[in-house]
């Protein structure tokens, strides 16, 4: 299943789009568009506009790799003959989202461009803080995982790709503005906290089980 949906993200433009707005959009604000953000303007040698714009591009990023996980077999019939096959639903789950995770890092990957772009141009060479960016991009990875994990469960529950997606997008911002903001805000400082990975990871985990009986519920329907 993890290489069946691996495979059909590469097989069709969702990826290719996704990932390629993503990077774009990135890119423009800290090199090319004029302000807060952009690394030329700042005068230091840092990449903080990163790791602040990415969060929010990722709660439309995430929902949109998930709003079809579900929602296509569901619709074309295939998922009542999935769930006939001798294959535990929890590793249906688990693979699809993986799958879904695997895509956002080749995503993420790209952007430590930016980090030897501005290491290269520091001065003198390398003069960048090395260790608060590993423990931002790890919050970023964790991030991320937490969006997709939000995405899961709003998949699950509609066989509407559009609700699924408004809805994810929705539930993502609110989570992040009352509490993953703190979280993800102290990993970015680059003190790498047990308690914030525990935090994010018991998104991930409990995102998975709920969808389980949930997803069942609605084949019963």
């Amino acid at each position: 299943m993890y290489r069946k949906e691996l495979a059909y993200y590469f097989s069709t433009p969702i990826a290719y789009i996704v990932i390629g707005l993503f990077l774009v959009g990135i890119s423009l604000l800290l090199w090319v568009i004029p302000g807060e953000w952009n690394i030329i303007d700042s005068g230091y040698a840092q990449v903080d506009g990163l790791f602040r714009l990415s969060p929010w591009l990722l709660m439309l990023l995430c929902p949109a790799l998930t709003m079809r996980l579900f929602a296509e077999e569901r619709l074309s019939g295939t998922w009542d003959l999935i769930m006939t096959k001798p294959y535990p639903l929890w590793r249906i789950v688990t693979e699809k989202y993986l799958a879904a995770w695997t895509l956002l890092l080749l995503a993420l990957l790209p952007c430590l461009t930016h980090y030897f772009a501005v290491a290269w141009i520091a001065e003198p060479i390398g003069n960048i803080d090395s260790g608060q960016f590993v423990g931002s991009f790890i919050g970023l990875i964790m991030l991320s995982s937490a969006f997709l994990a939000i995405g899961l469960i709003a998949a699950a529950s509609t066989t509407s790709q559009l609700v699924a997606f408004v809805t994810g997008a929705l539930a993502c911002f609110i989570l992040y503005w009352v509490t993953m903001q703190d979280h993800y805000s102290a990993l970015s400082r680059g003190v790498l906290d047990l308690r914030d990975i525990v935090y994010f990871l018991s998104i991930d985990i409990i995102a998975v089980i709920l969808t389980i009986p949930w997803l069942r519920y609605q084949t019963k329907k």
